[in-house]
């Protein structure tokens, strides 16, 4: 375990960010879709962190080559996918057990998924439940429940199947089960999550189609995809936390270059510009996914908002977003957020934990939280091991410094986070 102390922000600034973090979730997906073409992919600007190289290391159990030179990658697929000599790691990711769950459970062969202390305390029964009524055989601690889940995959039915969630890891597990059906499958959710999923497929050619009723027809492959020649832009949920110090920080400025524009995506900003921010977006164009730059320019006091839609385009950076409440002038509030409760760690309990210590009023609710606006002060926070709270936390320090214990799980998503937090503040490990 690690920890950093975070000074006060040494004063205004100006950032340039063109080596934000690569978008974790597209590296996640790259690696496993290049298992759909029986063509090399090539892959640059891959994430090169813990949770996305474990994605890497999997496809490498299951037969594939991966050749690497730093970020930029090549991945030769197998011919038939092997069953693995020993378990998955899928590290800290989410992400990496639901997706490969959806995708092996139509894979003749037995797998073995796990993950950290923290992912095997996460819900699997959202994913695992739907692949077991189309006909994959999952099993699992706490009645399939957790990890690790093991699979025995095999032939497929196809389904209709409309989601109690609105969740982009379950609806790419279940896309890539329809992918092996024996016909076509359909699959909805209330409201639209992250398509990075549907965007990427379709650019290998895969016939994934959302209807105008918010169905979601997926053709099963009858040949092999066109591999993936990709350069994976910057994540904008990464970018976020520089957002929020600069709205917070008096006329200070900040671009983050080439990130992707995705809609799913930006919404923090969004959320943000309506609290006050200056913010401007130039797009560029790509195959795959809209990639651009943010501009951010600190606007003056930030004003509450509330926020209770798109929540599933908003699940990672709500925590960030807290501090950018935390300091705004009114209350703020969140709604239909329940599902911060099941991620890395309980995002409503120790965001809220973290402000209070640093005497900001707060009130919690099953599925939400209220944020009255205030002054922070120095504290020390627990992360619980989850890297956007340790991140969120670090940038709260700009304006009142802050010790975070249990920073190691920055590595996962974010590896030069504080290399980029050290231009505007200074930081002691």
């Amino acid at each position: 375990m690690k920890k950093a102390v975070i000074a006060q922000a040494k004063g205004t600034f100006e950032l340039v960010c063109s080596d934000i973090a690569p978008d974790k979730s597209i590296s996640h997906r790259c690696a496993m879709f290049s298992l759909l073409s029986d063509q090399p992919s090539t892959i640059k600007n891959f994430l090169l962190g813990e949770d996305t190289l474990a994605s890497l290391s999997i496809i490498e159990q299951l037969g594939a080559t991966v050749k690497r030179d730093g970020g930029d990658i090549e991945i030769i697929p197998p011919k038939k996918l092997t069953e693995p000599s020993d378990i998955l790691d899928c590290g800290n990711a989410g992400t990496g057990m639901r997706l490969y769950a959806g995708l092996l459970s139509g894979v003749k062969g037995h797998f073995i998924l796990t993950g950290d202390k923290y992912l095997r305390s996460r819900p699997m029964s959202r994913v695992a439940d739907p692949l077991r009524s189309i006909g994959a055989k999952i099993d699992g601690r706490e009645e399939g429940n957790l990890a690790p889940l093991a699979i025995r995959g095999g032939e497929l039915k196809s389904f209709r199947y409309h989601s109690p969630i609105d969740s982009a890891q379950v609806k790419s597990a279940l896309i890539l089960a329809g992918l092996q059906a024996d016909k076509t499958s359909y699959y909805k959710e209330n409201l639209l999550s992250r398509d990075h999923t549907e965007r990427m497929l379709n650019g290998m050619g895969a016939k994934v189609e959302t209807k105008e009723d918010g169905w979601i027809e997926i053709e099963p492959l009858k040949s092999p995809l066109k591999p993936l020649d990709i350069t994976v832009p910057s994540d904008p949920s990464s970018g976020f936390f520089f957002a929020i110090a600069t709205a917070i920080v008096p006329d200070s400025k900040t671009i983050i270059k080439n990130v992707t524009l995705n809609p799913t995506r930006i919404e923090a900003y969004k959320m943000l510009e309506k609290m006050g921010a200056n913010i401007n977006y130039i797009e560029k164009e790509n195959i795959y996914e809209p990639i651009g730059d943010i501009e951010i320019i600190y606007n003056g006091q930030l004003s509450a908002i509330t926020v209770e839609k798109n929540i599933a385009w908003l699940i990672d950076e709500l925590p960030a977003l807290s501090i950018a409440m935390a300091v705004a002038e009114g209350t703020s509030v969140v709604k239909n957020a329940k599902e911060l409760r099941v991620k890395e760690s309980d995002r409503i309990s120790t965001v809220l934990k973290g402000l209070t210590d640093c005497g900001i009023e707060t009130i919690e609710y099953e599925d939400g939280y209220e944020i009255i606006g205030g002054t922070l002060n120095y504290t020390t926070v627990n992360s619980h091991g989850d890297h956007r709270i340790a991140m969120s936390f670090a940038i709260a320090g700009v304006i009142c410094g802050m010790e975070i214990e249990d920073t190691a799980c920055i590595e996962t998503s974010f590896p030069n986070f504080f290399d980029i937090l050290s231009q505007i503040t200074d930081i002691r490990n």
